[in-house]
């Protein structure tokens, strides 16, 4: 009777032992090759307006020479551009059919650590800033980006619960438009310090919050991308599926990427000031880009290493 019992009891528990799965078991998701090549274009062209504003033909010769060569990857906004969708909400969905259409892939850009003031869903960030003590939305970024604000990832009155929220809404919109990845920007706070965010955070603060940024991405079926964070790759690469960075061949800093390459990842690196001649022998292992000085993310130039 006992074993009986027993044996009903597992029978019981086993699709809820199911849902209790590795994450690789739960993130049945596109994951880059390592080889990929990326284009990283956040801002639109009017020549495109079939797909939002993205150039999705590109095709140049890298700095190691011969043919043009073609993204496999595509990182790309969210939203297709204001100025050739003519509103801030048109998902970039268009974009993502003509990029498979190519056999290549997108990855949805998301900012989850400062609140941008053009995007469709930003008064919801303000009232929640003014119902709670004005404790959601720090200092402006930088100087080249005065219209976002950092965002106060700390929970001492709910705001790393309520971001969570807006994010999952928006990786929603990611997963409608047919994306197959996720880059979460701006998942730094604890780097950039209390002077420059207006917050202090923690770096037990941010791993919680990227990791649950991740598995919220896994969980509706994208892949993920780190975005810079290069101090906490080591304790984060088993969450992310590839990275996203931004100049550390400037900055001295691609070393600390190599937690991703050792666990056979891919990391989409671009250099905004740096000469493709100085950082491209120095990044072999990673999938590395040219773009401009001023840090505009146009579909031109296309200046990869290979």
């Amino acid at each position: 009777m006992i074993s009986t019992l027993l044996a009903r009891i597992a029978t019981a528990l086993l699709p809820v032992a199911a849902l209790v799965a590795t994450p690789v078991q739960a993130a049945a998701v596109w994951v880059p090759p390592v080889d990929s090549r990326w284009q990283y274009q956040l801002e639109g062209n009017p020549d495109f307006p079939e797909t939002g504003g993205v150039n999705v033909g590109i095709c140049e010769v890298p700095q190691s020479g011969g043919a043009c060569v073609r993204p496999t990857v595509f990182d790309i906004d969210l939203y297709a551009a204001e100025e050739v969708a003519g509103d801030n909400a048109t998902l970039n969905t268009a974009a993502v059919q003509a990029i498979h259409a190519r056999g290549a892939k997108a990855i949805c850009y998301v900012d989850a650590g400062s609140i941008e003031e053009f995007r469709p869903d930003y008064q919801q960030f303000v009232d929640w800033h003014n119902e709670h003590d004005g404790s959601l939305l720090g200092k402006p970024f930088s100087p080249e980006f005065p219209n976002e604000r950092w965002a106060n990832i700390n929970n001492d009155k709910g705001q790393r619960d309520f971001l969570l929220e807006m994010m999952a809404a928006r990786v929603d919109k990611c997963v409608q438009a047919g994306f197959d990845g996720v880059e979460f920007d701006v998942v730094h706070a604890h780097e950039a310090g209390e002077e420059t965010t207006g917050w202090a955070i923690s770096p037990a603060t941010q791993l919680v919050y990227n990791r649950a940024l991740a598995g919220m991405a896994h969980r509706k079926g994208l892949s993920v991308a780190l975005k810079n964070d290069l101090s906490q790759a080591a304790e984060l690469v088993s969450s992310f599926d590839y990275a996203v960075n931004e100049e550390c061949f400037e900055h001295d800093e691609c070393s600390e990427l190599s937690p991703f390459t050792e666990a056979g990842k891919a990391v989409f690196h671009v250099e905004y000031k740096t000469s493709p001649d100085d950082f491209c022998a120095a990044t072999t292992g990673f999938n590395s880009l040219k773009k401009p000085e001023d840090y505009s993310l146009y579909d031109q130039p296309f200046a990869p290493c290979r």
